[in-house]
């Protein structure tokens, strides 16, 4: 298995970056960072859609959103209710702007991308009442923002693929709003596991057991009496709804988005894999530092379009 080449050319130069050990950084600082490299620096990113930012409801208050809107797109269609990455701790609706603007030119549904609260001003499970909340909000205005209500999908990468499948969870027995899909994109699946991919990937690939252990610290669900909410590979999964899971070659969190696909397929449902050997953890981000990038969230983009059809 060999690494593509923009994405050894990132790593190294990330890896040749002398840092302070990670506990001594603010979340300030690290989220700057992540912003940096990742806004505005995607050039072939589409331009010839509609992007509106508005309100939503969240679990406490009002929550800031963006709604992706694609060229053509009819007046009531399928929408996707998306859930950035970041830990818990980082990201924002700016970071994964552009890899929206791609996803939602290549599925033809609309895109909500919520702000959902992060840790650790609002630890868990600030963020997963957030998802819950806004999920709801947008079933319920549906039309508001062009949703087909029977074909809303719930997605997200990384954290936001924990918080996707954790309301898919909450959502599965709702008889007013059924989810049709999710789309899982290199998800976390519990707090700690002990896989090979965890180990083996511990070092040097983007998401190192350090950050993931700072995360941890900060969004502070272990031992939470609702810690199981952070943990879908550990919840009876029949009933939810169907799924795509991604997962990355280079990714630490790579074994448990496939056994989190088999783990809904042996319970009764629907689930399909597809792992990109050759990307690192949050390549659907990074179209900047790798050109097969867009490819791929093309195929997934595919994906999506069919699930909704």
């Amino acid at each position: 298995m060999t690494m593509d080449p923009g994405f050894r050319a990132l790593l190294d130069a990330t890896n040749a970056v002398e840092m302070p050990p990670l506990s001594t950084l603010p979340p300030a600082m690290i989220r700057e960072g992540y912003r940096a490299q990742r806004v505005g620096v995607d050039a072939g990113a589409p331009t010839d859609l509609e992007v509106r930012d508005l309100e939503v409801g969240g679990a406490e208050g009002p929550l800031k959103a963006r709604l992706y809107t694609p060229k053509g797109a009819p007046a009531i269609g399928p929408g996707l209710v998306y859930f950035h990455g970041g830990g818990f701790v980082i990201g924002d609706l700016d970071s994964h702007d552009s890899f929206l603007r791609r996803l939602a030119a290549a599925s033809g549904a609309r895109v909500l991308s919520v702000d959902y609260r992060l840790a650790p001003e609002h630890p868990f499970p600030a963020a997963h009442d957030d998802a819950l909340a806004s999920l709801r909000w947008a079933f319920d205005h549906a039309a508001e923002i062009g949703f087909d209500p029977a074909r809303i999908a719930v997605g997200g990468c990384s954290a936001g693929g924990n918080l996707s499948a954790s309301v898919a969870l909450d959502m599965r027995d709702d008889p007013a709003r059924k989810l049709a899909f999710q789309l899982l994109l290199y998800p976390a699946t519990a707090m700690i596991q002990d896989t090979a991919s965890r180990r083996d990937l511990a070092t040097g690939h983007l998401l190192t057991a350090e950050v993931m252990e700072w995360f941890g610290n900060h969004l502070a669900a272990a031992g939470h009496p609702q810690q199981a909410r952070a943990e879908p590979v550990k919840a009876d999964l029949s009933g939810v709804a169907p799924a795509l899971v991604v997962t990355a070659g280079f990714d630490p969190l790579k074994d448990e988005g496939k056994a989190y696909a088999a783990a809904i397929n042996a319970a009764g449902g629907q689930a399909e894999h597809i792992e990109y050997s050759a990307f690192v953890h949050d390549f659907y981000t990074l179209s900047a530092f790798c050109a097969a990038v867009p490819a791929a969230i093309e195929e997934t983009g595919a994906k999506l379009r069919a699930a909704l059809a």
